[in-house]
């Protein structure tokens, strides 16, 4: 399919679905009423419920979405492993340690900036050891089993922490929290979050071209004048920014970057490059209507978003991991 027509209808759908999660809820809103409200009109309460609520939710969940499925396909497509995505290789949950480790030693409280960081330090903890393997020809199965095991050993450092919290509500905001959500966010959490996810995704897609030389092998991407080192540092840079930020407001959101390029990819021709903007445009869309989802599914409490992705993503994980032989090569 040609690029541009894949790009517009792709955006469209992000376009259409962050306009109807607007207007969707547990109090609906016309379109003309949120119209109002975003050119500085409108009634006080779809006021309330638009740029309170539901604005820095559809924001979030574009972003977010965004970050994920670029991360997901720039991974696959250094790794060459199409099995490969934040998630899957320890930085999502990594990440979500960092944050955790803030929140319970109350250095989120003292300054909500602090969350990011800390987000960040940990996707970057599991990330370089994985990248070093990687560049040592560990094979696609022993990164991935690499991934479970730093996934264990963050969720024992989580687990830790829950079991050690001083008091039940400390308990419940972080086992909330580690489920992943977009509800109640603000926009001081979009101002959190935004700098770190445009930063991940600008160092991402500055390697898109050596992301389609490696294609051809380390010794080959080198012999075209790529600086390995370089895209290798730009590549855990942007993951760790951009899923650290994403993970700092949103929470444990797992397997975007899995499910999202393997739809996109046979759209396109199949370069890392060519999956790389499609992804972004599909995570956004594809979050957002999960959020949408987890708001019109009837049920006593909302239902978390980190758990509807894993829903989806666990089967396409599975799939993958049975039909794709040549990874055990």
């Amino acid at each position: 399919m040609p690029r541009a027509p894949l790009f517009t209808a792709l955006a469209a759908t992000a376009f259409i679905l962050a306009a109807a999660s607007l207007t969707l809820g547990p109090a609906p809103l016309s379109l003309a009423r949120v119209a109002a409200v975003l050119v500085g009109g409108g009634d006080p309460v779809a006021r309330i419920i638009v740029l309170g609520l539901r604005l820095p939710r559809a924001i979030l969940g574009l972003a977010v979405g965004a970050m994920l499925g670029t991360a997901g396909a720039a991974l696959q497509g250094y790794l060459r492993n199409p099995l490969a995505e934040p998630s899957v290789l320890g930085a999502s949950p990594a990440a979500a340690l960092g944050a955790v480790i803030a929140l319970y030693f109350g250095f989120a409280a003292a300054t909500p900036l602090l969350l990011p960081v800390f987000a960040i330090a940990g996707a970057v903890a599991a990330l370089v050891p994985l990248l070093w393997l990687a560049g040592s020809k560990e094979s696609p199965l022993g990164l991935i089993l690499a991934g479970v095991a730093v996934s264990a050993l963050t969720g024992a450092g989580i687990a830790l922490a829950l079991n050690l919290a001083p008091n039940p509500f400390a308990v419940a905001e972080i086992t909330t929290w580690l489920m992943g959500s977009l509800e109640d966010r603000s926009f001081a959490d979009v101002a959190i979050a935004l700098p770190c996810i445009a930063t991940g995704l600008f160092l991402l897609l500055w390697d898109a071209r050596a992301l389609d030389a490696l294609s051809l092998g380390e010794d080959g991407a080198a012999t075209l004048g790529i600086n390995l080192p370089a895209v290798q540092l730009r590549l855990l840079a942007g993951v760790a920014i951009g899923v650290g930020g994403a993970v700092a407001v949103a929470g444990a959101i797992g397997f975007v970057g899995l499910i999202v390029p393997h739809l996109v990819r046979p759209l396109t021709d199949r370069s890392p490059s060519a999956v790389l903007l499609p992804s972004a445009l599909g995570g956004a869309a594809l979050l957002v209507a999960a959020d949408i989802g987890v708001r019109l599914i009837a049920t006593d409490n909302e239902l978390r978003l980190g758990v509807v992705t894993a829903f989806l993503g666990v089967p396409v994980f599975l799939y993958y991991l049975r039909h794709e032989r040549r990874l055990w090569s």
